[in-house]
């Protein structure tokens, strides 16, 4: 069990490493594009494309830790009137709801992804356009897969 939660640490020091990168690296873009207008009255040609596909990757990976903590948006007037084992058994329900409507999205958005890498489209400078949005499919699994867990977590003995 250990081991489990020592890849799940590394997992999620990672997802949290590219969270931050993505999110200075936007900001950083921001800035020196900002700078070049006001300053050199010129521009990065790809920088708004690039700030466009950050800020896809930063709702995302966003998306995928407000999941991990169970910080994502909830709807929950049932659950308050609701006693334990109902409010247990309504939280497993809306889990799992909420993985199948994920997982057909990430279904779809697979299926979006490999569209674009047959058109060979590209995004800016040499970066296909699928490789940009491949965080699509890949976020909308791991975010069914937590929804998931979640839903396991929430039954469990000893879990109010």
């Amino acid at each position: 069990m250990s081991a489990i939660r020592e890849v799940q640490r590394i997992l999620h020091m990672l997802e949290d490493g590219l969270l931050i990168s993505v999110l200075t690296s936007m900001l950083l873009m921001a800035v020196v594009q900002i700078c070049l207008r006001n300053f050199f009255d010129s521009g990065l040609l790809w920088g708004e494309s690039f700030l466009r596909i950050l800020l896809l990757w930063l709702a995302m990976l966003g998306a995928m830790v407000a999941t991990r903590e169970s910080n994502h948006i909830r709807i929950d007037v049932l659950s308050r009137y609701l006693g334990p084992m109902s409010s247990k058994a309504m939280g497993l329900v809306t889990n799992l709801f909420s993985a199948v409507i994920c997982s057909i999205v990430a279904y779809h958005a697979f299926e979006f992804v490999q569209f674009e890498f047959e058109d060979k489209t590209i995004a800016f400078g040499n970066v296909p356009v699928w490789a940009c949005q491949s965080i699509i499919p890949v976020g909308f699994f791991i975010i069914a897969v937590r929804f998931v867990i979640n839903g396991v977590v929430t039954v469990m003995p000893g879990k109010t």
